[in-house]
């Protein structure tokens, strides 16, 4: 049986911002055939101390996509708390959820994510 939570490090090898998109692409579409419900997405903050540009891009690329209807719900790590109204939302739906180690620690690195079932617009004709 296939976990309906997986985790990706996308920050892996230090990749470029389009490198870091390509590949948050391609794990998305990977979770979505594999039956992956929430991604866990290991992008960074950022050495800066203000956030990194992986962090930054990321999160627009996934405030595109959520309103384009291609991904679900999604929860910045500093969010990621039990007083948070989406993250509640998440924990009610996938309840093995309520073992992640980063929740309630406001973790700048992370952004949740919810892999909706409908294919993209780039499987359609």
């Amino acid at each position: 049986m296939t976990s309906r939570v997986a985790e990706v490090r996308i920050k892996e090898g230090m990749p470029s911002v389009d490198e870091a998109r390509r590949r948050l692409a391609s794990e998305l579409e990977v979770a979505r055939r594999g039956g992956v419900r929430v991604l866990k997405l290991i992008h960074g903050y950022g050495s800066s101390g203000v956030g990194g540009k992986l962090r930054r891009a990321l999160r627009v690329t996934l405030a595109d996509l959520q309103a384009s209807g291609r991904i679900g719900r999604t929860v910045a790590g500093e969010a990621w708390s039990i007083f948070d109204a989406t993250a509640r939302a998440l924990l009610d739906a996938y309840p093995e959820l309520r073992q992640d180690d980063d929740l309630d620690r406001a973790n700048r690195g992370i952004t949740l994510v919810e892999i909706t079932t409908t294919k993209s617009r780039q499987d359609h004709p």
